[in-house]
C-alpha cells in the first residue's frame, strides 16, 4: 500500500514538473524572441537609459517567475529522485536474483503519451516498480543535466530540432558528471559535420534528436546556449 501511494504521489509530481515546464517554455519563448532581451540581457540601452523598445515592468516579472519556476522545479525533481530510489530499493527487495535490472524495458506515462525507453546503467537513471495488485507499471527517469535556454535563428540547433527549454539528457557521449560544459563544447568540436545522438526531455517527453555541429554565419558550432541545472 506504501508503495502504491509512493508511486502515485511520484507520477503527480511528475504531471506537476511537466506542467512548470511547459510554463517555463513559454516564459522563455517571449523572452527570446526576436528583438527580446533574453534571460540576462541589459534593460538599459549604450548610453545607461531604459530600453524603449521592450515592456521593462514585464520583463522583469517574466524573469523572477521564471527564477520561482526554476527553483520549483529543482525541488520537484529531488523529491522525485528520492521517491525513485525508495521504490527502486523496494524492488530490488522483491525481486528474484536472477532477474537482472539491466534487462528491463519500460515505459513511462507522461502526459497520456507512452514513450518505451530501455534502461541505462548511469547512475543518474533510476528504474522503480510500485508492486500492487491491480496494476505494476515501472518508471523511468533519465535525469536532464541542462537546459536548452538560448537558440539563434537559423542555426543548426534550430534547423535539427532543438526548441527552447528542452532539457538535455544526452549530447553524444556527454550525459552527466564534472566540467560539463567543457565536454559538450568539446563534443560539439569532435563531431564537427557529424551528425550526434542526443536525448532531451520536452515538456514531459523524452524526445531523440540528430544535431549535426557545423560552421554557419552565426557563433559556436550548434548555435544555442546550455545552461547546466
Amino acid at each position: 500500500m506504501v508503495g502504491t501511494n509512493l508511486k502515485a504521489e511520484t507520477m503527480k509530481l511528475m504531471d506537476q514538473r511537466a506542467n512548470t515546464e511547459a510554463e517555463m517554455d513559454v516564459i522563455i519563448q517571449r523572452l527570446c524572441q526576436p528583438g527580446g532581451p533574453g534571460l540576462s540581457g541589459n534593460l538599459v540601452d549604450s548610453e545607461g537609459f531604459p530600453r524603449t523598445d521592450i515592456d521593462i515592468p514585464t520583463v522583469r516579472s517574466d524573469r523572477r517567475r521564471l527564477a520561482e519556476l526554476r527553483n520549483d522545479h529543482k525541488i520537484m525533481t529531488e523529491k522525485i529522485d528520492q521517491n525513485i530510489q525508495v521504490l527502486h530499493s523496494a524492488r530490488l527487495a522483491s525481486t528474484p536474483s536472477s532477474v537482472k535490472d539491466s534487462d528491463d524495458t519500460a515505459v513511462l506515462g507522461v502526459q497520456g503519451s507512452a514513450v518505451n525507453i530501455a534502461s541505462s546503467s548511469s547512475p543518474d537513471n533510476y528504474i522503480a516498480t510500485a508492486a500492487t495488485s491491480s496494476m505494476d507499471v515501472d518508471v523511468v527517469v533519465s535525469r536532464p543535466f541542462a537546459v536548452i535556454d538560448e537558440i539563434t535563428e537559423a542555426s543548426p540547433a534550430a534547423e535539427d530540432g532543438l526548441q527552447l527549454g528542452d532539457q538535455v539528457m544526452k549530447f553524444g557521449n556527454v550525459e552527466s558528471g564534472e566540467n560539463l560544459l567543457q565536454r559538450l563544447a568539446a563534443e560539439a568540436q569532435t563531431n564537427q559535420g557529424c551528425a550526434v545522438s542526443m536525448k532531451v526531455m520536452r515538456q514531459g517527453a523524452i524526445v531523440n534528436l540528430q544535431v549535426t555541429p557545423r560552421m554557419w554565419q552565426g557563433r559556436g558550432l550548434l548555435g544555442c546556449h546550455f545552461r547546466i541545472l
